[in-house]
């Protein structure tokens, strides 16, 4: 207990010096926080530092990521890699420590925290990937506990609540939460604007709710709630631990002021004399307190062996079984998975949405990880899967998702599954993308493999009007480093889609129709190129140079065709592009570019959204300058442009030919 408790004191200091160094950051919480975590690290956990990605480890959440410090410290002492010299450059350009946890940044990061509550949904969304796999795979290869650290802003915070409330009526044992309840905010005490009761409410959404008090720096009562917490494995749990930030500052304790970095080098003095540590050290870690960290770094060692025992075995005896398992945690398909998506004839017509339906039925069996649903929205969006089974309360084994009207809890739980072994996907009206984009933003960041799948793209919504049309959503989003955004023209498009994104890294995002579509002569043969190439030629010369250009995407490409045939009529070389994602144009050669989209041309684009963004491409735009209206679908592109006379005007305009 003694040596432990030095271990302790250390975390504490390095979060002190750590942070002093940087002049920025947040000590108070990371100092009251150490026990737990040592607890976490060292006797509960099970991990192998030296095996980060092994698939059945123990995962931990930092939800309160402002205290990134404290999970390096723990980071460093058990062998995952990070060095004293990465502690020493906390925060600083092109460290391994940057103010927030990232995914991947460094070894034993499971999921990127900063923003308040995304950590707990994520955490959600990491224990649904458990529960799922293991009915689905047996607890042989999936057996883990999911555990998180939440503050006073991640229970503030809506996404939390979403979350939470998804958790509980899932019954989603083996996650335990604990609540950092320190009664102190950024402005001053909680009470300022806090006088709900958390345990009282996550006890309504269907919780284990624990309220230990004060036993923040009691390594054994910490333990045991820990361990009664894994034991309830048919509720969540929530563990309210009061804390004290910044214990033991005498001067700090229980002071707003600690939340950030307010000691000084006396005040640093002062709290390693009371640990019985070096004062004029910094970064100081004894070699017991070290040996003892990385023995518990290294301790689970015979269980990653023990795991990769019984995979043998199984292997041996159902093959099929390891190799879906191992698709899921690749978050790929099985091999040849791509000669299962289906192609649509020339003529026929099918909604994007309805496309998108159609793709995941024809896949589901051989891309094993796809998991996920809507939010309240399943059939309407093309993400209704009914031959896959539903997770309900209890009952995991399935891979439909309802995620009720929760749009940025959806999104935050669907990133945690993708970092567990998942391929997640949800869907909701486009217009409500603005509800998630906490949780896309963090996809697009952290790479993660997310499906976010969003119909009723434009004003062909119709009756519901303006709220429900989205107009600027669609360049919004593609101004979202590393979202691949992609709209497809047809069917044949979508399911294009759907091969880039298995196929590919990082988040994608569909943005589907609600009306149906024709399917496009050239999008059987093209679509696949085409969409992973972002834009091609679908119509007219493309060798010559054309006299004019019109480029669509998504519900307006089959206006180009139609006014490309009426426009050479009249002795136009037209060449129609179809251009379904600008993230992958993007990063093609200029020589590629050209080669689509020739210099010097007249181009029109036509989308039915925003114009921003199209004066890279076009030299004139058919799209949307102000909000939709509520009327039919069809009268709404109408009334606002889009149709094919509109567009044979805008193009003889273009060419100085106006009829």
């Amino acid at each position: 207990m003694e040596l432990e408790q030095r271990g302790v004191d250390v975390i504490r200091a390095l979060s002190l010096d750590a942070v002093h160094q940087a002049k920025s950051g947040h000590q108070g919480t990371a100092m009251a926080l150490a026990p737990l975590a040592h607890v976490l690290f060292t006797r509960v956990m099970n991990y192998d530092a030296t095996q980060p990605e092994w698939p059945d480890r123990d995962r931990f959440v930092l939800s309160a990521g402002h205290a990134s410090i404290l999970l390096y410290s723990l980071l460093h002492l058990t062998g995952f890699g990070l060095e004293l010299d990465d502690l020493r450059a906390f925060r600083q350009w092109g460290s391994r420590t940057p103010g927030h946890p990232e995914y991947r940044h460094s070894p034993g990061i499971e999921v990127t925290t900063g923003p308040l509550g995304q950590g707990i949904a994520n955490a959600v969304g990491i224990a649904l990937a458990e529960a799922n796999l293991r009915a689905r795979y047996s607890s042989e290869l999936t057996d883990h506990y999911t555990f998180a650290i939440a503050g006073d802003g991640c229970l503030s915070e809506g996404v939390s609540h979403e979350a939470a409330s998804l958790a509980g009526h899932l019954g989603l044992g083996r996650l335990v939460a604990v609540y950092d309840d320190n009664h102190v905010t950024i402005d001053g005490i909680t009470e300022l604007s806090l006088s709900d009761n958390a345990a009282e409410r996550f006890r309504a959404y269907g919780w284990h709710v624990m309220e230990v008090g004060e036993i923040a720096n009691d390594l054994n009562e910490l333990e045991h709630s820990l361990r009664e917490g894994m034991a309830e494995t048919e509720r969540p749990t929530l563990i309210v631990l009061r804390s004290h930030i910044g214990y033991p500052s005498p001067k700090f304790t229980d002071s707003p002021k600690a939340h950030a970095n307010p000691f000084d080098d006396a005040e640093i003095a002062v709290v390693k004399g009371l640990m019985g540590l070096p004062t004029d050290r910094q970064f100081y870690v004894p070699d017991d307190v070290l040996a003892l960290y990385r023995s518990a770094g290294t301790r689970g060692g015979i269980k990653v062996a023990e795991w990769n025992d019984r995979v043998s075995v199984l292997r041996s005896r159902e093959t099929n079984i390891v190799d879906d398992f191992e698709a899921c945690v690749d978050g790929r398909g099985l091999d040849g998975w791509e000669a299962k998506l289906p192609t649509w004839p020339v003529g026929t017509e099918s909604a994007t949405r309805e496309a998108c339906k159609d793709a995941l039925d024809a896949i589901l069996d051989v891309v094993p990880g796809l998991v996920g649903g809507g939010a309240d929205l399943t059939g309407n969006t093309g993400t209704a899967m009914p031959d896959a089974g539903v997770i309900d309360t209890a009952k995991f084994g399935g891979r439909q998702v309802h995620f009720g009207v929760r749009e940025h809890g959806m999104g935050a739980v669907m990133n945690g599954m993708s970092v567990s072994g998942l391929l997640p996907l949800g869907g909701t009206f486009f217009v409500f993308s603005d509800y998630m984009r906490g949780a896309v933003r963090l996809a697009a960041l952290s790479q993660y493999k997310t499906a976010f799948v969003w119909s009723h793209d434009s004003v062909g919504v119709g009756e519901d009007g303006p709220t429900h049309q989205p107009v600027e959503q669609l360049p919004s989003l593609r101004a979202m480093p590393g979202l691949r955004v992609i709209r497809p023209a047809d069917a044949n498009e979508t399911a294009a889609a759907w091969r880039a994104h298995i196929n590919g890294s990082g988040p994608t995002a569909f943005i589907l129709s609600r009306q149906r579509l024709p399917v496009l002569e050239g999008t059987a043969e093209h679509a696949v190129e085409g969409v992973a190439a972002g834009a091609y030629v679908l119509s007219g010369p493309s060798d010559d140079a054309p006299d004019l250009v019109l480029i669509g995407t998504g519900s307006e490409v089959w206006l180009c065709v139609d006014a490309a045939e009426i426009l050479r009529a009249d002795g136009l070389s037209v060449r129609v592009v179809s251009m379904p994602c600008w993230d992958n144009f993007e990063v093609l050669s200029l020589d590629e570019q050209a080669d689509v989209l020739p210099p010097g041309i007249p181009t029109l684009a036509v989308e039915a959204a925003a114009a921003f963004g199209w004066e890279r491409y076009a030299d004139d735009t058919v799209a949307m300058h102000t909000f939709g209206a509520s009327a039919p679908g069809d009268v709404a592109l109408r009334e606002f442009g889009f149709t094919v006379d509109n567009v044979v005007g805008r193009a003889r305009a273009l060419l100085g030919k106006d009829a």
